[in-house]
């Protein structure tokens, strides 16, 4: 799917019809976006506030895509943006309505993806991870959920004009999915 979205996105890119390029980065990326942003942000107002900003955000900036990254790895660079956005203002209003096919698409978006069935250990799994550092959430969905390759996700990580280094990463996920294994032996969620 990440190479469709990639020639798709670039073809558009290429065309100058950047309106079908961000429809259709949004159209695929937006429902696993909003899922991790649900699933980190643990709540639901803020996280499609947080969606609504990343939406905003592609739609206005896709024309400043310059192909250094993968589309994904960019467009993961806005979420991480948009979720810094959101912490750092507090109590202020999160956002203006932008009033474009960009809020068009993020309502749909929201209003098509399903909810999750959970189960109650599905629900205590969640739990443990959200005792996690946000960082490491973080992380953890995007090498393991969403399979991105260390390189993307330390070009996504990466805070302008910082880099973040490869194996300082490794060695978080590690403690990270030790931390989690951890708490799940003690809750008795993993088998003997």
């Amino acid at each position: 799917m990440d190479q469709l979205l990639e020639r798709e996105v670039g073809d558009y890119l290429k065309a100058g019809d950047h309106a079908a390029a961000a429809t259709i980065a949004l159209g695929r990326l937006g429902p696993q976006i909003l899922g991790y942003l649900g699933a980190t942000l643990r709540d639901e107002d803020a996280a499609y506030d947080v969606f609504g900003t990343f939406c905003e955000q592609l739609w206005k900036s896709i024309t400043t895509f310059r192909g250094d990254s993968s589309f994904k790895t960019w467009a993961y660079k806005i979420v991480m943006h948009s979720v810094g956005r959101y912490h750092r203002d507090g109590y202020r209003k999160r956002a203006e309505a932008f009033g474009s096919e960009a809020s068009a698409l993020a309502v749909q978006i929201r209003s098509n993806t399903a909810p999750y069935r959970r189960t109650a250990i599905k629900d205590r799994f969640a739990q443990l991870r959200e005792s996690l550092d946000p960082d490491d959430q973080t992380l953890l969905f995007l090498r393991v959920s969403q399979g991105l390759s260390w390189t993307e996700v330390a070009a996504i990580l990466a805070e302008q004009g910082k880099a973040v280094e490869i194996p300082a990463l490794r060695k978080r996920l590690e403690r990270a999915k030790a931390r989690l294994r951890k708490l799940a032996e003690d809750e008795g969620l993993l088998g003997e």
